[in-house]
Order: structure tokens, then C-alpha cells, then sequence
């Protein structure tokens, strides 16, 4: 058992020793064989000495616990590295952003404290998961939905500090926005609600966010500024139905009025539930009864052609297949009655572009009997799954992947300068390019183009790999756009190009961890940022 950087092996069995106390001698774990669960199981640094390990793991079961290792790592300076279920796969999963550090694994604070069906929340600790809420929520009968990412088994307080998304309506799949209210553990072990949680006796700390003062929950995401031992999270009241529709367009251009005409659809809450974009030809997008096939070899060839295929080849072919060349479905949630007028509005709308066609897609009254649930798309009816292992599994069909996922402007214009550019580097790199995959649409106002890099266990790979992730970073910021989230080994990285007025904001967060982490116990590197004591090296 090595001990964690810059603490010597007396102070660091001492830190057991205390953690033991605090815990429970069951609950901290130094075996090899148990700090091995804590590795990043899609590590593009697998096998290699710069990847990450954790030299140890404690689990408290109460915020009291909490508390008590924190103060025990401050006095000895033992780093801690804070993870709710550490689930969150190609994204780092459960190992710390320094290596040595000791994993604060949160995954037995697994209660439920409140569902409320009347005010639509629920307060819960770091451990629950999307399974153990719907749960809960299905259990009791209750008519509330919550959003799911798209794996369910992991935690909705860490998927929403990591700022993840889900698919149902703009008010609730921006996790992080859909929170309200929470508590944390600071670096001394003092504790903190925010929002009207600090109000002694509050009873709307899960129904107004910002409370009295600075609201200061953003500085709690994507940070390592505090531990968060419980969260609040607004609910989606169940709908009456829900209905879906597709529309086609068939030239290349057409992508520029379909993205301009959804988007302003959704930021009117007209089209209420997240649009998605994408090519018929290639990737579906049709209705259940016209479920697409695999491409033909005829598509894969064209996409083949060096350099990639023309413009008019593709509205040529998507001629020829009697489908569009891009497509967008649209999901209504709400009364019938509103949800099926919504939807002719918005064909109404969509019928400015020339040629469109719109197919019918599927219409349900909740709530959906066992054998709808079975048809559908889960998530997007607030029923978790592990579906999106069927993609990205640790098998030789279906490889672990790590994202790249930066922000860009929900524009076509946008779309069509992102694959020119993130395409170039990845023929540059050997890497699959294809010109019909379209960003998602998570956010609102703006889309993440999701680029995903296989991960082996070959060396070679995984470093050539590296290397063309860090180019499309360099190359994303020059075109002015940045990620939002990103594994733990390129969070420097990230954070480097985030350099407006000489790194500003890497200072003022700097300046934040040295007031409220002195002893830089907290995380270490999370996210950029690092205490005092490391920076230069």
C-alpha cells in the first residue's frame, strides 16, 4: 500500500487508523484487490504509469461520518478524492484525478429523505441511484417522473454535479439546473445548506433555489470545494400523454431551416420534449412501424470516398432511398388535446422548407402498460435503463469509449463547420469520419457534439488516441467552442483553453480553493484545479 503523495507512511497509517474509527474498520478498504474496483474501467491509460489509482478507499454512512474523515485528512493532509457511486463511465469513473489519492466513496449514502408528489421533488443522498428512485416513486403509486441520463444505475446528485443530461423536457434534463437546494461538507468539516436551507427550520428548501445573498450551488459542480452529503431535485409531473412526430427534408442545405425552425419550436414550448437530429438514410429517425435497417453497402461505400462523399451524392441517394437526408423528431408531453395541436403547429412551421414530409409517430395516455414500457424508449418516459451498454460494453463488438463533447451553437451552419473540422483531425488520426452524424441536443440553446473515441488495452492505440483528442481540444477552442465535461485525464487540458484574460477563471477558482480548502485536501485536480501546493508541479 503506497501512501498518497507528499504523506509519509506514519501519517498515512495513522489516517486509517482514525478513518477506521470514524467509519468502521469494514468500510475503509487498502487491499490491492479492493482499492483495483476504484480504477477508471475505460482508461485511455490503461497499463501505462500516468494512469490513475486511488492508494485507499473509505465509505461513510452519514454526514456526521463525513465530517469526521474530512477533519481526520485535514490534520494530516491525506487527499481525498469524493465520488457518489463513481458510475460515471468515459467520463473517469471512480479514480481520482491524482493518483495516491484516497477515494471518499459516498455509495452507502443511499437514503431517500422526501418525495414530494404534491410540489413535484425529492431531497436525496449521494448513493441513490436512478433505479433506487424510480423505485421508490413506482412503489408508492406516486405521478412523478424524473429524468433519466443514459445509464440509470448511477447517482443523480453525482451525474448532476458533473452537469449530465437527460432526453425528456428542457426544465428537467439540464440536471444541475433541475436541482434545488443542497448540503455540503467543507474542507474543515463545517456544514453547509445552500438556498433557503440555510433557514433553520426552512420549509421551501426544495421548492425556491436561490435562498438569501449570493446563490453559491454552481461553484459546488464540477468542483472540489466541498463534499455533497444531500440534494434536491424538482420532479416532472406525469403528463396526460405523449405524442412524437418525424419530419424529412431531402437536400443538404435543408439542415440549416429544420435546426433554426425546432429550435425556436422548443424555446416557445411548443415542441416539448428534446428534439433529436440525424439522417433517415443513415441512423433512423423514422416511425416505429419503418424501424431502419443497417445502412446499405451502397451508403457505406459512398461514405467511404476519400475525402468524403459530395452534397449532391447524398441528396442523390437519399433521392434514390425514398428517405431524407436529415431528419428531426419531435415529442410533445401534456394534454392530448394541446400536445396534438402542438404538433400540427409545428408541422405547420416545418412546412416552410420545401419537400418536407412528416410521418406520424407514436401517441400514448399515461400511465404506459408493461407492454408499452417494452416498445419504447424508456428514458424518455422517466424509466431508467442500462440500454446504452448495448452501444459502449467492455467487449471486442462493442468497445468502452471516452467522449468528447464540445458545446457548439445550435445552428446548421455550425453542424456543417464541426464535421468539416473535427473530420480533418480525425482522418489526420485514422479515425471514423462520418458527415451524417449530427450533434445532440441536451441543452437547450446550443448542441454537444459527441465524438467518441474507442479505448483498448494496447498501448499504442490508447496514446495515439490521446494525442488526437488533445488536437481536437486545441482545435475546438480556435473555432470558439469548449467542452462541457471530459475525462479526468484531459481536465487540465480543457481547463487550459478556457484562457480568456490571462486564465481568469482558473485564478478566481484558484482564489476560491486557497479560502476554502487551504490545506488542499479536497479532491486534488478535479476539474483543473488544484491547491496551492501542487500547482507547479
Amino acid at each position: 500500500m503506497k501512501p498518497p503523495p507528499g504523506v509519509n507512511s506514519t501519517d498515512f497509517s495513522a489516517a486509517l487508523r482514525e478513518f477506521e474509527a470514524a467509519v468502521g474498520k469494514d468500510w475503509v478498504f487498502t487491499s490491492d484487490e479492493d482499492v483495483e474496483l476504484y480504477r477508471d474501467a475505460y482508461s485511455q491509460m490503461w497499463g501505462e504509469p500516468e494512469d490513475r489509482y486511488a492508494s485507499a478507499a473509505v465509505a461513510p454512512s452519514t454526514v456526521e461520518q463525513v465530517q469526521a474523515v474530512v477533519r481526520v485528512a485535514n490534520r494530516y493532509r491525506v487527499p481525498l478524492y469524493a465520488i457518489s457511486t463513481g458510475r460515471n463511465l468515459g467520463y473517469g469513473g471512480a479514480a481520482p484525478a491524482m493518483s495516491g489519492s484516497v477515494v471518499l466513496d459516498l455509495k452507502r449514502m443511499n437514503r431517500i429523505l422526501e418525495v414530494s408528489e404534491r410540489h413535484a421533488y425529492a431531497l436525496v443522498e449521494p448513493g441513490v441511484s436512478y433505479f433506487d428512485l424510480y423505485q421508490y416513486i413506482s412503489e408508492r403509486g406516486l405521478k412523478v417522473w424524473m429524468d433519466c441520463p443514459d445509464p440509470g444505475w448511477g447517482s443523480l446528485v453525482g451525474n448532476s454535479l458533473d452537469r449530465g443530461g437527460g432526453v425528456t423536457t428542457a426544465a428537467y434534463r439540464n440536471h444541475f439546473e433541475a436541482h434545488c437546494g443542497m448540503e455540503v461538507v467543507l474542507a474543515n468539516g463545517d456544514l453547509l445548506r445552500t438556498g433557503m436551507g440555510a433557514l433553520p427550520g426552512a420549509r421551501t428548501w426544495q421548492q425556491f433555489k436561490t435562498g438569501f445573498g449570493p446563490w453559491v450551488d454552481g461553484i459546488f459542480s464540477q468542483s472540489n470545494f466541498g463534499v455533497v452529503t444531500k440534494m434536491g431535485f424538482w420532479l416532472m409531473p406525469e403528463p396526460e400523454a405523449y405524442l412524437n412526430g418525424f419530419v424529412h427534408v431531402y437536400r443538404y442545405e435543408d439542415l440549416i431551416p429544420l435546426v433554426d425552425i425546432v429550435t425556436h419550436l422548443e424555446n416557445c414550448q411548443i415542441a416539448t420534449g428534446m428534439p433529436y437530429f440525424g439522417s433517415p438514410i443513415y441512423s433512423g429517425l423514422r416511425a416505429p412501424d419503418q424501424v431502419a435497417a443497417r445502412p446499405s453497402q451502397e451508403l457505406l461505400e459512398l461514405l467511404a470516398t476519400p475525402g468524403g462523399p459530395s452534397r449532391q451524392a447524398l441528396e442523390a441517394y437519399a433521392q434514390k432511398a425514398g428517405q431524407g437526408l436529415w431528419g428531426a423528431m419531435l415529442q410533445f408531453y401534456g394534454p392530448t388535446k394541446v400536445i396534438q395541436a402542438q404538433w400540427e403547429y409545428s408541422k405547420e412551421r416545418l412546412a416552410a422548407i420545401a419537400g418536407a414530409r412528416f410521418i406520424e409517430g407514436e401517441y400514448y395516455r399515461m400511465p404506459l402498460t408493461p407492454a408499452q414500457l417494452e416498445k419504447v424508449s424508456r428514458n424518455a418516459f422517466g424509466v431508467p435503463s442500462l440500454t446504452i451498454f448495448s452501444l459502449i460494453a467492455r467487449s471486442a463488438t462493442n468497445p468502452p469509449i471516452n467522449g468528447f463533447s464540445p458545446i457548439i451553437p445550435r445552428t446548421g451552419e455550425a453542424i456543417f463547420e464541426a464535421q468539416k473540422v473535427f473530420g480533418e483531425v480525425a482522418r489526420d488520426y485514422g479515425l471514423p469520419v462520418n458527415p451524417l452524424v449530427v450533434p445532440f441536443t441536451y441543452w437547450q440553446r446550443s448542441l454537444v457534439y459527441l465524438f467518441l473515441f474507442p479505448v483498448t488495452h494496447d498501448i499504442e492505440s490508447n496514446r495515439r488516441n490521446r494525442e488526437a483528442f488533445r488536437k481536437l481540444i486545441k482545435v475546438s477552442a480556435e473555432h470558439g467552442w469548449g467542452e462541457y465535461r471530459t475525462p479526468v485525464i484531459y481536465q487540465d487540458d480543457v481547463m487550459d483553453v478556457y484562457s480568456f484574460n490571462n486564465h481568469a477563471l482558473r485564478r478566481f477558482h484558484e482564489t476560491l480553493k486557497d479560502a476554502v480548502d487551504p490545506n488542499g485536501i479536497l479532491s486534488p485536480g478535479r476539474y483543473g484545479i488544484w491547491p496551492k501546493h501542487l500547482r507547479k508541479s
